[in-house]
């Protein structure tokens, strides 16, 4: 367990930070997640720098980007970040509206969507 101290956000534990993340991956509209493949979506403390200034990442190739991808192939990672979200945020419904923001943001990169694109769609 890290000993982040999210003094200038808020608290919670790493289960039910995950929790809240399953929670608001399945509030996303099915329109959204229905063509996602071979994606897991994993929540971590901190990226891998330390820093707090990454809420999220998109690990792995844009389908726009594909050739074949067949079986066999590791699958894509969406990682959400538990302390940088923390820190952000004052409550927790703060924290639900800007996880959800960067769900949205990571499954975007997935499908090759990039951010003036997702206003377009309405998205973000």
């Amino acid at each position: 367990m890290s000993s982040f101290d999210s003094a200038d956000g808020i608290q919670m534990d790493p289960d039910a930070f995950e929790e809240l993340v399953a929670d608001e991956l399945d509030r996303l509209p099915d329109d959204m997640v229905e063509g996602l493949e071979n994606v897991v979506f994993v929540v971590e403390d901190r990226p891998e720098d330390g820093s707090l200034d990454l809420l999220g990442l998109y690990d792995g190739l844009a389908v726009t980007e594909r050739g074949n991808y067949g079986m066999g192939e590791l699958p894509d990672r969406i990682v959400v970040y538990r302390e940088p979200h923390l820190a952000e945020c004052a409550d927790e419904q703060e924290l639900r509206d800007e996880v959800h923001t960067t769900l949205v943001h990571e499954i975007a990169h997935y499908y090759g969507i990039d951010d003036a694109q997702l206003h377009e769609m309405g998205w973000a």
